[in-house]
């Protein structure tokens, strides 16, 4: 376990405060866990009560109460028989203390009459803990297991001053002003509906507008970099699955259609698409120099995600992936992973999230080995081709144990939210199992037959979680290329409505084809104020002088006023912005 640093061990004894303060004003309360995390801190509490806003600042005035009270903050320690009949009324404390090894440290703190088994460490009195806030209750999985009791957790955050516990919440405001989940039904980017299902968003027209912008841009670059199309069903007979591995690996995670224990043909919705990709190899006998072969698909996936993990875009049940599998010679393996992270961080690079990601050399855990295919000596070998690599790329990295796939080690590329939570935005994988499992042969130059090594990669990710990561980042004020309304024309009056349908075919024929026309009966400052809300990059105005000088007024999202000039000149301006994809 690592260390806590100042804040973190501010925070744990923040949730221990809180803890406190539930058990004074709700006694009945069973306590679960409470702990430190990157935003602050939380706390799971098994009780009949629901928690609301108003109980949240009730709760916070006791904690006020609990830090004035200055209390002494101890620790001690218990043999495993004191410390069971210690915690013999909470349930969830007597089950964390079963699980420990024979011979573990069995540790307490204690504040006043409140007690809790903690591992630490903490602050040394109550009274450290003065600028705190509390900021939500939701619910929660005891050991996030949706077999187990559904739990409350009360989440808040604590600062060593008042000014960071301030600053700390102005972000927060702002990062619910760019929420996509909000913000992205507000823009009429998406919707959802109960009776279609939880994890399965609709697109509306601006949103798959986006997408469609997004598909065609990566498909277009990636046949530039010698990648080949393919497209593969959504779903296989099982027979597929227990190939790859899936079936025994993954399928808790897997939609299956049929009867497994007494249908014959049992088939199930695709969660990748890589099984299906290698029947492009199979297709007939390959040498040396068919290699390297880039596959590439954009593909819709589909995976059982629990209910409580579902997030607005950025974790779904079915989402479309920019998938590609590239199998290659061992002497090809660096230049082609090379070649896949630069089309990685060219993607990034353009869309402006570059500076926003981390990367994770993720690895297997050779003590749960239940989890993995291969042998020891497989994992070693790929993951020391993937360190030499990153290495040799000067990658920064962080390791990830227990993170890599069932099939190999990975590079993942992790990006926070508004909210701070990490998802994996794109990976990049290198496979030696597969290849065997499938019979996936080349023959060398020496006429010997081999296997491939495959690259597994996305080269954008999941279009849904990167466009909910692009509403968030760019607060749904999208560059010009990707926005789903690039202008909109505003006419003063009726009479000037002749002129801009003028205009509009002018900007149809170069190439400017999302362009409406408000011609409503309303003030030219109403115009402009909605265009504003929705985040259209330019309006297009225009009046009887400027009709008159045959030019257009232009407003700008982002610069204003920029006076008048040609359609012409406009277009020209346009154009080079949208051609170099500005930002």
């Amino acid at each position: 376990m690592e260390e806590m640093n100042e804040l973190q061990t501010l925070r744990h004894s923040a949730s221990h405060v809180l803890a406190q303060a539930v058990k004074r004003l709700y006694p009945g309360t069973k306590l679960a866990i409470g702990p430190a995390i990157d935003t602050g801190f939380y706390y799971d509490f098994d009780t009949e009560h629901s928690f609301t806003r108003d109980d949240l600042d009730a709760l916070e005035e006791e904690m006020k109460k609990i830090a004035k009270e200055n209390l002494k903050i101890e620790r001690f320690e218990l043999p495993r028989d004191e410390a069971l009949e210690l915690m013999k009324d909470e349930p969830y404390k007597l089950e964390l203390i079963n699980d420990l090894p024979e011979g573990e440290t069995i540790s307490f703190y204690r504040q006043g009459e409140f007690t809790d088994l903690c591992a630490g460490p903490h602050v040394n009195y109550t009274s450290k803990v003065k600028a705190f806030k509390l900021l939500s209750a939701t619910g929660a999985y005891w050991r996030g297991d949706e077999k187990n009791k559904m739990l409350q957790r009360i989440y808040g955050t604590a600062f060593p001053s008042k000014a960071e516990l301030e600053q700390h919440l102005e972000q927060l405001e702002e990062a619910k002003k760019r929420d996509h989940n909000k913000l992205g039904r507000e823009l009429e980017l998406f919707t959802t509906c109960d009776y279609i299902g939880q994890g399965l968003p609709i697109m509306l027209p601006k949103g798959a507008r986006i997408i469609q912008l997004l598909q065609r841009f990566v498909e277009d670059e990636e046949q530039k970099r010698g990648w080949q199309l393919t497209k593969t069903p959504f779903m296989a007979k099982s027979d597929l699955y227990k190939i790859s591995g899936h079936w025994d690996h993954y399928r808790d995670g897997m939609f299956i259609l049929g009867d497994p224990d007494n249908d014959k043909e049992v088939y199930a919705l695709r969660p990748m698409t890589c099984p299906f990709q290698y029947q492009a190899f199979l297709n007939r006998g390959r040498s040396y120099r068919d290699l390297p072969m880039r596959l590439n698909e954009t593909s819709t996936l589909f995976r059982n995600e629990a209910s409580g993990e579902m997030h607005g875009l950025i974790r779904v049940r079915q989402f479309t992936i920019s998938e590609g599998h590239l199998m290659c010679t061992p002497e090809q393996l660096e230049d082609e992973f090379r070649g896949c992270l630069e089309l990685a961080n060219y993607m990034l690079t353009t869309l402006g999230l570059i500076e926003d990601v981390s990367y994770r050399f993720s690895q297997w855990d050779p003590d749960d080995r239940e989890k993995y295919i291969g042998t020891e000596e497989q994992w070693n070998e790929a993951q020391s081709a993937m360190k030499t690599i990153l290495d040799d790329l000067g990658l920064e990295y962080k390791i990830g144990i227990g993170e890599a796939a069932f099939y190999g080690p990975k590079l993942d590329i992790q990006i926070k939210n508004v909210h701070g939570k990490e998802d994996t935005l794109i990976t990049i994988q290198i496979d030696q199992m597969l290849a065997e499992k499938f019979g996936m042969e080349y023959t060398d130059k020496d006429g010997t037959k081999k296997k491939p090594y495959i690259i597994h990669r996305t080269s954008i990710g999941c279009y849904e979680r990167t466009l909910a990561l692009l509403i968030e980042k760019y607060a749904g004020a999208f560059p010009l290329w990707l926005a789903p309304v690039q202008l909109k024309l505003l006419p003063i009056a009726d009479r000037h409505l002749d002129y801009m349908y003028e205009i509009k075919k002018k900007l149809a024929d170069a190439g400017i084809i999302r362009v409406e026309i408000d011609d409503r009966n309303e003030k030219l400052g109403y115009k402009l104020r909605e265009a504003r809300l929705e985040r259209v990059p330019y309006m297009l105005v225009a009046g009887d002088k400027d009709i008159e000088n045959g030019v257009i007024s232009v407003r700008s999202r982002k610069n204003g006023d920029m006076g008048t000039m040609t359609i012409d000149e406009f277009i020209k301006m346009a154009l080079e912005e949208i051609e170099t994809k500005r930002i």
